[in-house]
């Protein structure tokens, strides 16, 4: 079954997602991009886009970034502004409610994120979107799901908004899911060095220990001064 990603959808994702972050989309770990793409990177300002229970946004607060995050879901934010207290990162954390497709922050940011976020707009105008957001030689760093015949269920592990997850029986849209093709096509070469751009699969463990099987794509640019 088809459906959007407006408001109403992903405050109900949220709030049956499990309660004070123990259900499965409610305590998982950052998604391994991010380190990886991250990690020689020297802190500065970053924005999350579609933050969800804020896992990527904690952990890069964590290692000094001073982080924006913004969901259009506030069971979402509730449940990440509960895992920043206990994070002792606190500080370095802005929540934002807020829907990425028609919300402008109204600066730039050394690195602009998402992880998995489907706003109620196609994939890629949402990528046009936030690479606006990018500071000249900051970085922008996407990680979506790819839905294909063999990986429908991706979001099902990794829960989070605007965002993660799709629930079972649940088909997104086709202009819900982007290549890295298709991603770094719309990134002008004069503008922007696509410094990675992959489709990577991997399993983690779901609901109930079922293994999650996820294709995913992941794309870093940084944009040229």
């Amino acid at each position: 079954m088809a459906h959007g990603f407006d408001k109403e959808y992903w405050e109900r994702h949220w709030r049956q997602g499990g309660v004070g972050g123990r259900g499965p989309m409610g305590g998982n770990s950052p998604n391994p991009y991010l380190a990886r793409e991250t990690s020689e990177l020297v802190p500065g300002t970053a924005l999350d886009a579609g933050c969800g229970a804020g896992a990527e946004a904690i952990w890069l607060a964590s290692r000094g970034w001073r982080v924006t995050a913004t969901d259009i879901s506030s069971a979402a934010l509730a449940r990440a502004a509960e895992r920043a207290a206990a994070s002792g990162a606190s500080e370095r954390l802005r929540w934002v409610e807020a829907d990425a497709s028609v919300w402008n922050p109204g600066t730039r940011f050394d690195l602009v994120m998402t992880h998995y976020a489907h706003p109620a707009m196609p994939q890629l105008e949402f990528y046009d979107r936030i690479a606006g957001w990018v500071a000249p030689g900051g970085t922008l760093l996407i990680v979506g799901h790819l839905h294909t015949p063999t990986a429908t269920g991706g979001g099902q592990g990794h829960g989070q908004s605007q965002g993660h997850g799709h629930g079972s029986g649940h088909r997104p849209p086709a202009e819900a899911s982007a290549t890295d093709a298709a991603i770094t096509a719309r990134l002008d070469e004069t503008a922007w060095e696509v410094v990675i751009a992959e489709e990577c699969h991997r399993t983690l463990a779901g609901h109930g220990g079922v293994e999650v099987y996820l294709h995913d794509v992941v794309v870093r640019a940084t944009r040229r001064h």
